[in-house]
């Protein structure tokens, strides 16, 4: 079976869960198989909506939107979208070009002369992660600060301080700031706030109540917090101040809004069919805020996101006239393997549930497997640990991330989809995504 397009490469991203009320409709669907073990063994809590010809013929939600206070998800539960956000923001940079009052060649240097190499950025190269400008999000303090607003006029020095990663479109390389910078261009080009734009170009057209620009969370609003899965409970995540990711990553919506909105930009009610074909077009590795991606034969377009403890995807698939969209506030399985597994079960292809079995292992095998690990070609290093219960991966410049064992020779972090086989003693398999590789653990120095 072909991968969906999605590559998380060794991702790591006590409040006790509960089973939580599910909600949604309709009932009996092939897809509640897949949903209800993934919530019998604490992997997802969250909402999906399925957009078929026009119609919401699945939509359900799992879990908990404040897990303190003991209040379920439902369908209309709000979440951070993250970077599908870009997919918002890409859309109206084209309304823009549209309206002739941006052009795709225009410099970066008509708003942020003191940018790097701003005289020869253009818009259509931000679109595209072509500019070579630094990402906000790699400072190594990140985590620390985000918490905590800032001003435009900081986030621009930061990204000041920073040198050109490569000549403005001669690579490829995904950076926050692209879409931060365009949010403020979207915000100065037509004297409105990027709330302002979101709404008159594309919530009151797509008929969106739900979705807006983010702020600090209320579940009095039906906004959810989010969560991360760790020494088997759910605690809450910190949040990212909103002025940070802005037209980068700082909506927030529901799968059904999401599903909404993609198909009003895919039937041409947000912007022409002349637009949309160069928003679609792909040039280096990335779209222009919407990626191609594919399942089996079908051809789709979408984007995914990730920001605190939220996950989130939206993929169309234009000639099924079917889309869909998962909101995730606790994810400790790969987002990409639900995504596969719910579009499998939907379309009534073959698919295996995942069984989670956790087996036993004596200490003095995984012992065994202890050392560094290196692969041909493949930049990374992974550093296999026994922590005295069970074996952890660890990426160079990395965190560590638990592996649970499968059998004594397989093991597995759900959450990014790695699996890894110890084919032989020195040598071990990793697979994650259309990663398939062999590594030869170091010999000490």
């Amino acid at each position: 079976m072909k991968k969906i397009r999605i590559v998380i490469v060794f991702l790591v991203a006590g409040i006790l869960m509960l089973p939580g009320a599910c909600a949604g409709v309709p009932s009996g669907s092939p897809v509640d198989s897949l949903i209800n073990q993934l919530i019998r063994h604490d992997k997802f809590m969250g909402s999906i909506a399925i957009l078929d010809k026009g119609e919401i013929t699945y939509a359900r939600a799992c879990g908990y939107a404040d897990i303190e206070r003991q209040i379920p998800s439902g369908t209309e539960t709000i979440y951070r979208i993250g970077s599908v956000t870009k997919m918002f923001t890409a859309t109206m940079v084209y309304q823009l070009f549209g309206e002739k009052k941006l052009t795709p060649e225009m410099k970066l240097s008509v708003w942020f002369p003191q940018l790097p190499d701003a005289n020869e950025i253009t818009l259509e190269q931000m679109l595209l992660h072509r500019s070579g400008l630094w990402s906000v999000t790699s400072d190594p303090g990140y985590l620390e600060w985000n918490v905590a607003p800032k001003t435009q006029t900081e986030i621009l020095e930061m990204i000041q301080q920073h040198p050109p990663l490569f000549a403005p479109g001669t690579e490829s390389r995904y950076s926050n700031s692209n879409y931060i910078l365009l949010g403020y261009i979207l915000e100065d080009a037509t004297g409105k706030s990027y709330q302002e734009n979101l709404k008159e170009r594309i919530l009151d057209k797509a008929g969106l109540v739900r979705t807006s620009y983010g702020g600090t969370t209320d579940p009095s609003r039906g906004e959810s917090y989010s969560y991360r899965y760790e020494d088997g409970a759910w605690a809450k995540e910190n949040e990212t101040h909103m002025s940070i990711p802005h037209g980068a990553g700082a909506m927030v919506s529901t799968p059904s809004e999401l599903v909404r909105f993609i198909e009003a930009l895919f039937s041409h009610k947000l912007i022409s069919e002349p637009l949309l074909a160069g928003m679609t077009t792909v040039e280096g590795d990335f779209g222009k805020g919407i990626f191609p991606m594919t399942f089996e034969d079908m051809k789709g377009f979408g984007h995914t996101g990730g920001i605190d403890g939220f996950s989130s995807v939206l993929l169309t698939f234009p000639e099924k006239e079917l889309s869909i969209a998962i909101c995730s506030n606790g994810l400790s399985y790969s987002q990409n393997e639900i995504l596969k597994g719910v579009l499998s079960l939907y379309l009534g292809m073959p698919y295996e549930i995942p069984g989670f079995k956790v087996a036993g292992v004596p200490a003095e095998k995984l012992k065994s497997y202890e050392g560094v690990y290196a692969a041909e070609d493949f930049p990374l290093k992974l550093t296999i640990r026994y922590d005295g219960q069970q074996l952890t991966g660890q990426g160079t410049g990395q965190a560590a991330f638990p592996l649970e064992a499968s059998s004594e020779q397989e093991f597995r972090f759900d959450q990014a989809g790695i699996r890894i086989t110890f084919t032989e003693p020195g040598k071990m398999q990793l697979k994650q995504g259309g990663l398939d590789l062999t590594f030869t653990r170091e010999e000490p120095e």
